[in-house]
């Protein structure tokens, strides 16, 4: 198979599909994990490719970040870092609900992790899915069905992304936020900039790039050199 012009490497992990896209130019020991969403906005990841680094992602069970798909993720890093002869430490990229799976990943396993982009991150499952603030569309169906967990249980739940931003913080994991203003899935000033808040106020490595006038999509930016370059900075070249 293959990926914007590269191979892409399909496979069974633990039971479901996983894939490794390869570099056409000679490898620099580099990868990023796509947390989800794999083939949505390419661009940074492409660009990657281009410089030598794998890209790697394998399938969730749920975009809710649930333990067991976490659990599976720890494997699977440690899997294709041995396999591909690669950096034990992956950039994270999370756009989206793949945001929040990124940091509670991350949270969970910070030795694992370089550094995390995160595009239009679900950081708050109050406002998404649960759209209990500004957000215009409610997910809490599916999250409802896909986790077992009431509405009544959210409100009390303590493991969302912004509980865990102290844990990144104390692991000095360098964020780079990118979020549109006009978002109404994921209101940015209810996800994202609580994130940003707590990283400035406590000197947190964080790059934050707004994009005005746009709304959850498209993810990434006009430029995909810029996020790359970050990426690259904060993992080891």
């Amino acid at each position: 198979m293959a990926f914007e012009g590269f191979k892409c490497i399909d496979f069974e992990f633990d039971g479901l599909g996983a894939k490794v896209v390869v570099p056409n130019v000679t490898p620099n020991g580099l990868w990023a994990l796509k947390t989800e969403y794999f083939n949505a906005f390419p661009a940074e990841e492409t660009e990657l490719l281009n410089r030598g680094w794998h890209i790697a992602f394998n399938v969730n069970h749920t975009r809710w970040a649930e333990p067991l798909d976490l659990e599976r993720k720890a494997k699977f890093v440690d899997y294709v870092s041995e396999r591909f002869d690669l950096s034990k430490k992956a950039a994270l990229v999370g756009m989206s609900c793949g945001g929040l799976i990124a940091v509670k990943f991350a949270a969970l396993y910070p030795e694992k992790v370089s550094c995390l982009y995160l595009d239009a991150p679900v950081m708050n499952l109050l406002s998404c899915p649960a759209a209990l603030g500004d957000s215009q569309t409610s997910l809490l169906e599916e999250y409802i069905r896909c986790t077992g967990r009431t509405l009544s249980q959210l409100l009390s739940y303590r493991d969302n992304p912004i509980d865990k931003m102290d844990i990144l913080l104390k692991n000095d994991l360098p964020i780079i936020l990118a979020a549109g203003d006009s978002d109404t899935v994921v209101p940015y000033h209810e996800n994202g900039a609580l994130l940003e808040k707590y990283y400035k106020e406590n000197n947190g490595t964080i790059y934050v790039f707004m994009k005005k006038g746009v709304g959850h999509h498209p993810h990434g930016l006009e430029d995909p050199t810029i996020i790359a370059d970050l990426i690259e900075k904060h993992s080891g070249k």
